[in-house]
């Protein structure tokens, strides 16, 4: 449920009209809080149950009142600061990671207002590539429906995929080899000593998927490790691990290294 969080009559005013723009472009379930008491505690609660939140307030405030619940950029949910005239939308937390920067630019879109960006790297165009894990045998249809699920979920249309990517015992998995082939993406996988180089970035940790093949999770580090590697620069995860009862699917992201002048 994204929470939308006004303190002004203006502020509600906006966000009233924010709930009505997401909820007709099917962008998820909106609710406004005006004023909500107790303030603090009704914010942090929220954030800290992973609730996307609009914040129709100072940026000193919203910093103020999240800072003591933060926990760390894999975890906490997008975070969006917009002024009570609807003019600017700044991603304030989870930028890359949490897709506030993307959320940003929709809400900004929604209401030809300014996005604001203050990350690193904004003007790069990014490489976002995807991984993916399996039982054996699971057919191409059935990855494909996860993966175009994943791709809606991350904005990401597949023309801006670079690859589909897995752990080296799926070089031979059918299904993924169809899938690459059908999707025209290049398919390769790695070994459990390259994909435990981004361990410390994985949302998640499966013990029981590091007792089977030796990583704490197939596709959140296949999609990292090539990211990197296409770029020859740090990746993130712009959708962590999402699951069905026979596959994963996650996508990384990598911006190319600006240029020296």
């Amino acid at each position: 449920m994204i929470r939308i969080v006004a303190l002004t009559e203006a502020g509600q005013r906006l966000g009233q009209r924010l709930v009505e723009l997401i909820v007709e472009t099917s962008s998820g379930p909106a609710e406004l809080w005006y004023k909500p008491k107790p303030f603090q505690a009704s914010v942090q609660a929220a954030f800290s149950n992973g609730d996307p939140l609009i914040l129709i307030c100072a940026t000193g405030i919203a910093m103020r009142t999240l800072a003591p619940v933060l926990q760390d950029k894999h975890r906490d949910p997008p975070v969006l600061v917009l002024d009570e005239l609807g003019q600017y939308v700044i991603p304030l937390l989870s930028g890359h990671e949490g897709g506030a920067n993307d959320w940003g630019a929709s809400i900004a879109k929604l209401l030809n207002a300014q996005l604001v960006m203050t990350t690193a790297k904004p003007y790069l165009r990014p490489i976002y590539v995807v991984g993916m894990g399996c039982e054996r045998g699971c057919p191409a249809d059935h990855l494909q429906e996860l993966l175009e699920h994943c791709l809606q979920q991350a904005g990401i249309e597949l023309a801006q995929v670079a690859a589909i990517t897995s752990i080296d015992v799926k070089a031979d998995e059918v299904g993924l080899i169809e899938l690459a082939a059908n999707l025209h993406k290049p398919y390769r996988t790695f070994s459990v000593a390259q994909l435990n180089t981004v361990e410390s970035q994985l949302s998640t940790r499966s013990d029981y998927i590091f007792s089977v093949v030796g990583v704490y999770g197939v596709a959140e580090s296949a999609a990292l490790y090539d990211a990197s590697q296409l770029t020859g620069d740090s990746a993130e995860l712009v959708l962590n691990k999402q699951k069905t009862p026979r596959a994963t699917c996650s996508i990384a992201r990598s911006y190319p290294k600006a240029p020296v002048k």
